[in-house]
Formats: structure tokens, sequence, C-alpha cells
């Protein structure tokens, strides 16, 4: 999906000059080490006064920038002794420095425009050569736009540029190959996804999933493991964290079969599909436990949880999801955890949708389930539990459901899977909170502008924002429709298509721009929906 919003211009604004600076630093300093950094990370070019900013911008952000400067020496001077004998006879030439496109927008046409506003540029000033020392990293990219290398590598090893000219006529003669590649790349170009699972990963992640397999038992693995546990404990303020190979269900059955070994009865509360998924966990365990339960989406009060803690004294242990999924209602959890204290109750959560999308603590919780690949940003495949208190093995508990078991052996009693630790390793340095709040506000304003009617309010999860459809409207067809556009949003579950609901889950790694991009073209498709409907 391109975004046809982009302003190209001629940088002439000071808060546009202040994010030239910005991107300047961000490029030359932190990804091509160029220059030494420093405190304020801004970076103003020694010819600043004599450049002009061609610059691509994103409503106020300014996204990627080309530097042109006519007076001599160029940079290129310094580099190329007589420069003059490898240009073209009667070529007036200006130099082009400072190419910087910001991460998010690279591998689209905003390279192709500026380079295109560029020569337009050039031209009107009488330039006929464009000059550029391009990175080695780009050359494919150079070449394709019609930029031609004229002499060898310069620079220092790791800052290395090919001396390069664009002419009207290379790039003219680059324009309609240029235009199918890009056409081809966005016809290949991976959706964007917005399912719950499996979510959007940094590409850190993927390179450390895809490395050699270790065995389970070297010294490395064990190591790395301890490492992945204290991470996930520092993040969520647990005492004891487990990881072990499987599913969200498969940590619930873990703690079900802890609490088989406690005294008294429990109590459940369900207002969605996996609240009363742990029904079925207790049930399978013949667990003893009150139901609080309401229809979807309907609220559940403390002052219910707090009546039926009143009337039930032999209530020992609560059990809960943290984020609803299926409709991404939010329990106070703070407000449980008080309750349950007074109580004398112990909290356990299922907290699958709601780690690594939202802060929490679960220093005084009893157990918490979560899994690697919702709102970690890894892949799928890790079930992992939290605990209070230290657990010892129990011969009564089949031995893969046996959390002491793995609180003994280092979370690795059996084979386990490195590959899959190690990218939840990596995908732990990424978490974002601000971030995903920040998209999830902006999306829910774009959507409800819209026209679409969302479940719930900004309380809700900022993971899960679920669309109620109108009658008249098929969910299934939306959905089918947006993925034919490269947008996968959860819809095909069947507690969703029975409900005629469709989710934007925002887990993982997720940029802002084609987030935002992608809920334009939801509203688009949505409203074609509601003209047709007015027009039959």
């Amino acid at each position: 999906m391109e975004n046809l919003s982009l302003q190209y211009k001629i940088a002439s604004e000071s808060y546009e000059f202040q994010q030239i600076y910005t991107l300047n630093y961000q490029t030359f300093v932190e990804e091509i080490p160029q220059h030494e950094g420093n405190t304020e990370r801004k970076l103003i070019d020694k010819f600043h006064d004599e450049n002009t900013y061609v610059i691509a911008k994103d409503e106020g952000e300014v996204v990627g920038m080309i530097a042109v400067r006519a007076k001599r020496p160029f940079s290129l001077d310094l580099k190329l002794k007589n420069l003059n004998e490898y240009l073209p006879a009667g070529a007036v030439p200006c130099e082009i420095r400072l190419l910087s496109v910001k991460e998010a927008y690279r591998s689209t046409r905003v390279f192709y425009q500026l380079c295109e506003r560029l020569v337009s540029y050039c031209l009107e000033k009488g330039y006929t050569l464009a000059l550029i020392s391009g990175t080695v990293r780009q050359l494919k990219l150079y070449k394709r736009i019609g930029f031609q290398p004229f002499a060898d590598l310069v620079g220092e090893e790791g800052a290395q540029f090919l001396p390069m000219y664009l002419t009207r006529e290379s790039f003219e003669n680059s324009t309609k190959a240029f235009q199918r590649l890009m056409i081809r790349k966005t016809e290949s170009s991976v959706p964007l996804s917005f399912l719950p699972g499996p979510v959007p990963r940094h590409e850190k992640v993927e390179k450390a999933f895809k490395g050699d397999a270790v065995s389970h038992r070297s010294s490395s693995f064990i190591h790395e493991m301890g490492e992945v546990r204290r991470s996930l404990c520092e993040m969520t303020n647990a005492n004891y964290a487990e990881v072990a190979v499987g599913t969200g269900t498969l940590s619930n059955d873990m703690v079900a079969a802890q609490l088989k070994c406690l005294s008294g009865s429990g109590l459940i509360l369900a207002n969605g599909e996996f609240g009363y998924r742990l029904f079925d966990h207790a049930n399978r365990f013949d667990l003893h436990y009150h139901r609080l339960e309401k229809d979807w989406n309907e609220a559940i009060s403390l002052g219910e949880v707090e009546c039926l803690l009143q009337e039930n004294e032999n209530i020992k242990w609560l059990w809960t999801v943290h984020c609803e999924t299926s409709t991404g209602y939010l329990y106070d959890l703070n407000g449980l955890l008080s309750l349950c204290k007074r109580y004398g109750v112990e909290l356990c959560v299922d907290a699958c949708s709601s780690v690594g999308t939202i802060p929490v603590d679960f220093k005084e919780v009893y157990f918490a389930t979560t899994v690697s690949g919702k709102g970690l940003g890894s892949y799928p495949g890790l079930a992992i539990v939290f605990h209070r208190e230290i657990i010892h093995p129990s011969p009564s508990i089949p031995r893969y459901l046996d959390m002491g078991m793995y609180e003994v052996n280092g979370s690795i009693p059996y084979t386990h899977s490195s590959n899959l630790v190690m990218a939840l390793k990596e995908a732990l340095h990424f978490i974002e909170y601000e971030a995903h709040e920040k998209i999830a506000l902006r999306v829910r304003c774009l959507l409800t502008q819209g026209g679409f009617h969302i479940l719930g309010n900004e309380n809700y999860s900022p993971g899960v924002i679920t669309m109620e459809l109108e009658r008249e409207q098929c969910s299934r067809q939306f959905g089918d429709v947006c993925k034919d556009k490269g947008i996968l949003l959860s819809y095909e579950s069947d507690y969703l298509v029975k409900r005629n609901w469709v989710q934007v889950a925002l887990m993982g790694r997720q940029n802002e721009r084609k987030v935002l991009e992608a809920m334009k073209i939801l509203n688009s498709e949505y409203q074609s929906n509601v003209d047709s409907r007015v027009l039959k």
C-alpha cells in the first residue's frame, strides 16, 4: 500500500529545517557512522547555507530528504582528483547530498519521487547532471533510478560510497522500468497483519529465530533461558516465570492443574469467548467453582465480584482473563487484586493478550499466563506462566503440566526450542507501550470517523479493537475484501462470524504510518458498502 498523501516540496519553514537536522543525525551519525554523536542529536550540514532541500512530508513530519547544491568545490572534488575529467563534456553539474528516508518509508516510491522532484528542480536551474556519493547499501536502487557509476569506491570501511551521476536522459529512461519494478514489489509485498496471532515481528526477531538450533541441554541454551526468564520477570514484576513449548491453552491447563491442589472452591469470571474457555479448563480438571458470567461485552463490576466473595466464604481462588480477546474488554486487575487480598483469595489471570500490550504488575498475582506470539511480538509456540511462590513437583499432575518440574529444572525439564527462545529474547527489546497506545487511540478515532461502531472506549485494550458491523453487512465478506487488498483482519473465528464482528489487533511490531493508511482503506471500503446499499 503506497501512501499517496505525501507532499514533496522545497524546504522553507523553520520546523522543517529542525526536522532535517534530526533526520541528518539519525542517518549520518547513528546509521552510517560518518560523524561524531552529540547530546542534542542534531546534525547541521557544513554546507547548510548553500543547500536546497527537497523533502517528503507525511502531514507535518519530514520523512525523506535530498540536499542539492551547485557551488564548487563539491564533496567529490575532495575525494577525486580532477573530478571534471570523469564528467561528460559540457556538463553543468550540481551535487546531491544527504539523501535520507526514514526506515518506515523505505521500500516505497518515496526515493523515486524525491528524485523526480529533484530532476524538476535541476532543470529549472539549468543543471544537466547531478553528482552523488552513493552508499553501497543502496547501489541497486540508485542504478534502477538511473544513476550511473563513474569511478571507484571512496571513503572508509563502514562508510564507503560510489561516485555516481544522474542525467535527465538516464532518469527518464529508467522511469518506466522503475515503475514496473515498484508495481511488482507492491503486488508481492507482505500483507499488513492485524491478527491477534501470529503478529508482525521485528526483523531482528526473525533473524534470531533463523539462527542455528542448539541443544536444550547445552550451557549456552541454559544461560539464554535464564536471561529470558529474568527479563520476563523484570517486565511484569513477577517473582517467577516458567517457559514451556506450547500455547496459551497449555499455560492455562498448567494453572488449572495447580488449582486442583488448593483447598476450597473458586470463582471464574466470564463475559466473552476466553472467559468461557476458562470454565472448560476448570471442568476438565474437575475443579469446584462458582461462575460470574455475563453476556458478551457486558461489564462485570467489582461490586458484583465482592458480593459473591462475601456470600461464599469457601471461595479461595479467582480466575479471570485480563484482556478479553474476543471483545477487547479489559478487567480491572488492580481492583480485583485488592478484593482478593481483602477476602483471602488467590488471583489467577489469563493475560495472553495483555502482556506486552499494556503494562502489568504480577508481583502479588498467584498465577498469570501469556504466550510468545501475541503482545510480546515473537513467534507463537511458547507458553509462559508467572507465579508468586516457589512450586515443587507433584506426582499427581501429568509430567508436561507439572509446573514444579519446570521450576526445579530451570524451565527446561524436557526438549525445548532454542529458536523460539532466542526469538523471544530479542522481541523483549522492542516492547513499546506508549507507541501502541498512541496508535490505538488514532485508530479508534479514524474508524469512528469512518462510521464504524466500535465496542467499548479508550479504556478497552489498545491491542484489540472490535467493530460491530450493521446487520445488512457481512463481516466475512468485508474481511475477505480487506484481505484481497493486503489487510489481514481478525474475522474468521466462529465467535466473530456469529456476531458479525471484525477486529483490528495491534500487537507485535506495528508501523504507525502503514497502520493509519490501512485504516483509511477500511473506512473507504466500509463507506463504499454503505453507499451501495443506499443506491439499492
